[in-house]
């Protein structure tokens, strides 16, 4: 998710989509990644009928996907709509293939009104405050309604066991999904962060013939034990089968921003119902967890020890206790928390990354070491306490114009300068609430911009983190943020961003000298794929649109091993969901979102009952750049606001298979 007023990414944030779907729901795991065929009935040893052998397996050996073209105006409603048109090709052991035609499959549009398990409905998407009561947008008091979302974000898709929900006829799956804001009220008024988000568990029924899943219940999660959620984006399963959210753009308590102060108060009057309660920005910028119940609904417990930074989707590594954290902001860090124990983020320790020389965005080029500074060590509930009773000046001074006191060191924070000092005694309070300033002063490589997913490659110990571009603290010499001690330079900014890989071992040590108890430590980094500017086509693309552009979610998957890259740019015309194989090289477009939209909620599940998805979800449909031309707008918003409620509505959904074009080859 980029920033809500960074130009390069679009103006300030919208919508989503979904498209008809195939008689598939899902593509076969079990028969399809498994094995291709069976074995015959083999009778019991008293039986009088004669054995039959049986039939050799042929067991999956790889995968490939087919792309699709990216849509035009030679057919505008394909750019007005989530388009699908691409395949998967699945090779076995005895040389056959099959090849499968995929789709798009939404559960719901946000404003539908859904199930909501107990005979009754509830607004998809809609907002609720503290006391879990409706949230209304009576900006146009004739048409006063509950605000719901056009912005559904990161999604989780998992099985409990002993679940049991009412209207469920084949097997109980959930989906865990969250709503990260919404645009703008009826009469047009700007409600980005003005709203808490919600999270809602999705009780699905998955048809075990052909894994198709349709929504029976829809759970709004209450938020109250987390004292509401703040701008949740991007999304993690957890190993230990939870939902990880996130709270991007941690509010700054030293705003001198009129704006965002407005934002503040309407965030705590719709939350609370009251807007001379005050605001308490330490309470926001962490890491929610969501954990579901066999019933279908679900809980919130909020984290917040992990750093009060723009969490955007974290990591967990096969450890059950390392978290690796992007962190979407200029003058970011690759931070890392590990934890005390296993399955358990309620206390650890929290290192920023320190880049070593050589660092570049050239795929080809080596890239550089990377080594880790302790920032401090602490629990959940300690930091909570920090954040009740800490006024921001108690823990850190900050100046916008410099004091001429050496007491003071210049920072960037955001692509501004500042200059501060902790106060006395308050360096742990300010690791954990103050931690991007914590974490430059400590040393920290404070240089990326706009760090966002990451993910991990566990058969070659190799993790990903998106770029959602490559500008402003980044590029040498700059004057929004960039800092020679970082060792992140470049010398050209790269609007298209990229995606990292860093490889994975353990035997290290922290700046101390101590040793880092996790064998998933981060310690190399290089670039694996890199966007491309180029002065804009005929369509309005100002980034090549046969490559990736502002990647925003990633998700990789162990069986297909491939790479997810969801985008998030303002540099296509459409976003497109990618499909990167990591052994072959090969960049196949998936999915288009509509026209405006960014491609979120990307969750790849390798199997589930047998089955295999590809969760995704888009935003802000129709929320028109400067790379939509007025052409192109004329064109496009009349059909995107007919698809999307207006351009209010956003779907929540997944890619399917269809079972009828399979071929063998």
């Amino acid at each position: 998710m980029a920033e809500p007023f960074d130009i390069s990414r679009r103006k300030a944030l919208k919508l989503l989509a979904g498209a008809p779907m195939l008689p598939l729901g899902g593509i076969a795991t079990a028969s399809m990644l498994t094995a291709c065929g069976g074995d015959l009935a083999t009778p019991s040893a008293n039986s009088t009928t004669p054995t039959t052998p049986a039939t050799p397996v042929a067991n999956f050996t790889s995968a490939s996907f087919t792309s699709m073209p990216a849509p035009s105006l030679a057919n505008p409603s394909l750019m007005a709509t989530t388009t699908v048109g691409s395949g998967l090709t699945v090779s076995y052991s005895d040389g056959s293939q099959k090849a499968y035609k995929l789709a798009y499959q939404p559960f719901f549009m946000t404003g539908d009104l859904v199930p909501d398990g107990n005979g009754g409905t509830v607004l998809a998407g809609g907002y609720f405050d503290i006391n879990n009561q409706p949230i209304d947008d009576d900006s146009v008091p004739a048409q006063r309604r509950q605000f719901f979302s056009d912005s559904p974000d990161g999604t989780s898709l998992l099985k409990i066991d002993g679940a049991k929900v009412a209207g469920v006829k084949g097997n109980t799956v959930f989906a865990v999904v969250q709503f990260e804001y919404t645009t703008r009220s009826q009469s047009g008024s700007d409600m980005y962060g003005r709203l808490p988000s919600p999270i809602a568990v999705l009780t699905l029924d998955q048809d075990p013939a052909t894994g198709k899943l349709t929504l029976v219940k829809y759970h709004n999660v209450d938020t109250s034990p987390a004292n509401g959620l703040w701008i949740t984006c991007g999304a993690s399963l957890s190993p230990w089968n939870t939902h990880l959210s996130s709270e991007e753009y941690e509010p700054d308590a030293f705003t001198a921003s009129s704006s965002n102060l407005a934002q503040y108060k309407a965030f705590n009057d719709n939350l609370y119902g009251n807007a001379n309660i005050a605001f308490n920005p330490y309470l926001y910028g962490h890491l929610p967890e969501i954990t579901v119940k066999a019933d279908g609904t679900g809980s919130v417990r909020k984290h917040y020890c992990l750093g009060r930074i723009s969490h955007e989707l974290v990591q967990v590594m096969p450890d059950n206790r390392t978290v690796l954290m992007g962190d979407d902001a200029t003058n970011s860090g690759l931070f890392m928390f590990v934890a005390d124990n296993e399955k358990d983020l309620s206390a650890g320790t929290l290192y920023v990354a320190k880049v070593g020389a050589g660092f570049s965005v050239d795929p080809a080029a080596a890239g550089a070491d990377l080594t880790w500074i302790k920032l401090g060590h602490a629990t959940s509930a300690e930091v909570e306490a920090m954040a009740k009773s800490n006024r921001p000046q108690d823990v850190i001074d900050v100046k916008w114009t410099d004091p001429a006191d050496a007491n003071y060191r210049k920072i960037f924070a955001g692509g501004t300068a500042q200059w501060v000092r902790i106060m006395p005694g308050k360096e742990k309070v300010a690791a954990f609430l103050e931690t991007h300033r914590y974490a430059y002063l400590a040393g920290g490589s404070m240089g990326f911009t706009k760090m966002e997913g990451t993910t991990v490659n566990i058969k070659d110990k190799i993790a990903y983190s998106a770029l959602q571009n490559i500008v402003d603290s980044m590029v040498k010499g700059n004057a929004k943020g960039w800092n020679p001690e970082s060792n992140i330079s470049v010398d050209a900014a790269i609007n298209a961003g990229g995606v990292l890989q860093h490889k994975l071992a353990g035997g290290q040590k922290d700046n101390q000298g101590a040793a880092i108890n996790s064998e998933w430590v981060p310690v190399h980094t290089s670039a694996l794929l890199v966007g491309k500017d180029i002065a804009a086509d005929a369509l309005g693309n100002k980034a090549d649109p046969e490559l990736v552009a502002n990647p925003d979610n990633l998700k990789f998957s162990e069986k297909l091993r491939t790479l997810f890259i969801g985008e998030d740019s303002g540099y296509h015309v459409n976003n497109f969901l990618w499909a990167y194989n990591v052994d072959t090289k090969q960049l196949t477009r998936l999915l288009s979102t509509p026209a405006g939209a960014e491609s979120t909620g990307l969750h790849a599940v390798d199997e589930l009952n047998g089955w295999t998805y590809i969760m995704s979800n888009f935003q802000h449909a129709g929320d028109w750049g400067s790379q939509h031309t007025q052409a192109l707008r004329d064109t496009l918003d009349p059909l995107v606001r007919a698809n999307y409620r207006d351009r209010f509505g956003a779907s929540v959904g997944y890619l399917t298979a269809d079972p009828t074009s399979i071929k063998l080859v």
